[in-house]
């Protein structure tokens, strides 16, 4: 008995291909909407927030910071967070907005993925680091969600993956 061996994944087959094929294809698809939306959505929720930004307070970054400093895995990165609270907190939300537009419309995905993943490492190792046991903490599910973005990046229905076309195009068209 003979099998037969896929080529590229992103290739459909002549005769349109079958399911698995377009699985395939589009299996980044909702990881790619789900943290492209749920980064946005963190984002405006942070800027909207009006104790958030704030230095002190409760429900203010200056107040989690100082909540978690003991427990972190690196003290070192709250302490500089806490030199500005409010400006951490912005630099944070406008982070995760960048990111989740950045991965909603395909647009420097990898380079986008790169800064949710870093977001993500950074949050773990400060703010959930003392979940126990880990996986009670949510930043490291998304540290590792992260990962095959920044891998694969985003090879459809994307700002990317026009522009790739679009490049592809023109240099196809001075070898005719």
């Amino acid at each position: 008995m003979t099998h037969g061996t896929r080529g590229e994944v992103y290739a459909p087959r002549q005769s349109g291909g079958d399911w698995r094929d377009n699985a395939a294809r589009y299996a980044l698809l909702p990881l790619r909407i789900f943290l492209g939306v749920t980064f946005v959505y963190a984002g405006l929720d942070k800027l909207t927030d009006g104790a958030f930004m704030k230095d002190s307070g409760a429900g203010s970054v200056g107040d989690m910071m100082r909540t978690v400093r003991d427990s972190s895995a690196v003290p070192a990165l709250v302490d500089m967070a806490l030199k500005s609270p409010s400006g951490f907190g912005y630099a944070i939300a406008l982070g995760e907005l960048a990111v989740g537009i950045g991965t909603l419309i395909g647009l420097l995905t990898r380079l986008a993925a790169l800064g949710g993943a870093l977001i993500s490492l950074s949050l773990w190792l400060t703010v959930s680091w003392a979940a126990d046991p880990y996986y009670y903490g949510n930043d490291l599910p998304y540290l590792m969600a992260w990962l095959p973005l920044v891998l694969a990046g985003a090879p459809l229905l994307s700002v990317d993956a026009a522009l790739r076309r679009r490049r592809r195009g023109r240099s196809g068209a001075g070898y005719q």
